[in-house]
């Protein structure tokens, strides 16, 4: 439904507005208004003008309080009132200027639930609007799963369908819903732009959902129980010079070799290499305990002896981070190389 006045809503808003820049004859304006307003006979366009034109005066004469109460108790007398959606949107936006956001996301989310939308002149949905506000303002996931939903379901022509995956995604993740999230990263990586996309607040999206994808559907036989373990067995392989059970150790999904100011999203950082090629002919070394740098999730292990050209190798261990799967969230990974010294 589309918000029209007629002639006569037109000449009342006109008025207000000369009011609104006459302080001293703002009272009586109001007066005139709120006369009108108890016309019974007067139309539903024309009501809609006479409450946007009271509005329209307390708003210009900073009498927020007084707007917000008049139009949440039109809407509490008159529920059946067509156009309430676009009252509260009225309030909802007040209280979102002066950094009310809790309260401006209630009266957003009471649009949504309760009150059919409505169009703007423009021809924006109403529910549109609000759901854009709330999907910036909202601090609970589960509500924002709802709103990124919404948004795709209802008005998938308005948004960027393939940015709304990954902020489901991301959102379900914070919810601890992770086969909805691994669901929502595959529906992302299955669009067009999914490669190209940029989002705000989101980089390297595209790397992200591809990772988590890769592994999710890897049989993640290559993880140890722990890093002490970890750390055993790839230096026994480097000792007898085991290349195959080094190749065996690597992680097969998002494995890096790179230098260290590089970047895992980098095109050239996912390498798909054997170790016999670097352990022929070589003297390789490593020392004996972990970089002083390892911390809890993260450990290095320096190497050298690789190569002429780049002898010094830190291998890098980490603990998976993978929640969706419980018997390998927390075991250990050889994730990748760092090539040269440390910077």
């Amino acid at each position: 439904m589309k918000i029209k006045a007629c002639f006569f809503a037109l000449s009342v808003l006109s008025s207000a507005f000369f009011f609104s820049c006459n302080k001293s004859k703002d009272q009586a304006a109001l007066t005139q208004l709120h006369s009108l307003l108890k016309d019974e006979n007067l139309s539903a366009p024309s009501r809609y003008a006479v409450i946007n034109s009271i509005a329209a005066i307390q708003h210009a004469n900073k009498q927020d309080n007084e707007m917000i109460l008049f139009l949440t108790d039109w809407v509490e007398k008159h529920p059946d009132d067509i156009y309430n959606a676009y009252w509260l949107r009225t309030v909802a936006n007040i209280y979102l200027e002066n950094g009310a956001e809790p309260v401006a996301e209630y009266y957003y989310d009471r649009i949504l639930k309760n009150y059919p939308d409505l169009l703007l002149s423009k021809g924006q949905s109403i529910h549109f609007e609000c759901l854009q506000h709330l999907i910036q303002i909202s601090q609970n996931s589960t509500n924002k799963i709802s709103y990124f939903n919404q948004l795709v379901s209802r008005f998938p022509s308005s948004v960027s369908i393939t940015e709304m995956y990954v902020r489901l995604a991301l959102e379900y993740e914070k919810e601890g819903e992770f086969k909805q999230a691994l669901r929502s990263y595959s529906m992302f990586l299955n669009q067009p732009d999914a490669s190209t996309i940029q989002i705000p607040g989101i980089p390297d999206a595209y790397s992200t959902a591809r990772k988590m994808n890769d592994f999710s559907q890897s049989e993640k036989d290559w993880t140890f129980d722990s890093l002490s373990s970890l750390e055993t067995a790839v230096k026994k392989a480097i000792r007898q010079y085991d290349w195959r059970s080094l190749d065996k150790y690597r992680s097969k999904v998002n494995f890096f070799a790179m230098s260290w100011k590089s970047s895992e999203s980098d095109a050239n950082a996912l390498e798909n290499f054997s170790m016999r090629g670097f352990m022929r002919g070589q003297r390789i070394r490593y020392n004996e305990k972990l970089d002083e740098t390892s911390n809890p999730n993260e450990a290095y292990l320096r190497s050298t002896g690789w190569s002429p050209y780049m002898p010094v190798w830190y291998l890098y261990f980490r603990k998976v981070n993978f929640p969706a799967d419980p018997e390998i969230h927390g075991r250990w990974e050889w994730a990748g190389i760092y090539f040269g010294e440390k910077l």
